[in-house]
């Protein structure tokens, strides 16, 4: 039984799986890890292993309590993956994007996979039938396109993410809905639609936060995975221990 635990900005993802099989995840602050982990355990005493991706900040307190419950393997760069890594600066490849990279090896292996990631950014992660990982792209997400319009600005408001009406914003909250989300979908159907063009027999995943609320109004066909990422760790952390 393993733990993956994937440490962001501000959130704690927490999930357990059976082999393949996702039994239960969880989100948390980063402030209530050591509660929700203890939770965990109580509720999965064979967890036996665990990896732990973070791009956050988390207390050496909390993995050192993590390291005295099961065995951690902490992602990076110098870890094994059923990929070759083509990307000029291995090292400073998000551990996030290598892991939706195997998720898209485990269940795609041997295919053109373009995996879209629509979170706090929004990343394009191409690999190759020939399962080489060429690198992609990094573009602002929703609530960062919100947040910038208003901080940077002197009179934009912050608004809530909202389908527009119309592309036609006759109101400043209008256009604001109009300039973030129809710039957003035309942005990644661009993009669908460029490496298309090289890769006809092309596979797209959608995954992160905004996929559900992004895949519906999207024109290009996709796969959306919302776990697609804890599948990818939990691939990683086989791949590496077994």
């Amino acid at each position: 039984m393993n733990l993956i635990v994937d440490v962001g900005n501000t959130l704690v993802k927490f999930a357990v799986f059976q082999e393949d099989k996702l039994l239960e995840k969880q989100s948390v602050e980063i402030s209530q890890f050591e509660e929700l982990l203890k939770n965990i355990f109580d509720n999965y005493p064979k967890i036996r292993k665990s990896i732990l991706s973070s791009v956050g900040n988390l207390p050496k307190e909390a993995l050192l309590n993590l390291e005295k419950r099961c065995e951690v393997l902490v992602l990076n760069a110098d870890l094994k993956f059923p990929f070759q890594n083509c990307y000029a600066t291995p090292h400073t490849l998000g551990v996030d994007r290598m892991a939706l990279v195997t998720a898209s090896i485990k269940h795609y292996s041997h295919q053109n996979v373009l995996i879209i990631d629509a979170g706090s950014c929004i990343t394009y992660d191409f690999v190759t039938k020939d399962n080489d990982y060429l690198g992609g792209a990094i573009s602002p997400g929703i609530r960062l396109r919100y947040k910038s319009l208003h901080q940077l600005t002197a009179n934009l408001p912050l608004l809530d993410t909202e389908v527009p009406k119309t592309i036609v914003g006759d109101t400043t909250a209008g256009a604001i809905h109009s300039g973030v989300v129809i710039g957003i979908i035309k942005e990644i159907d661009g993009v669908i639609d460029e490496y298309r063009e090289k890769y006809p027999d092309l596979t797209v995943i959608l995954t992160g936060g905004d996929s559900i609320f992004l895949s519906k109004q999207l024109k290009n066909s996709i796969f959306a995975n919302s776990n697609f990422l804890l599948e990818g760790l939990n691939f990683i952390l086989e791949y590496n221990t077994h």
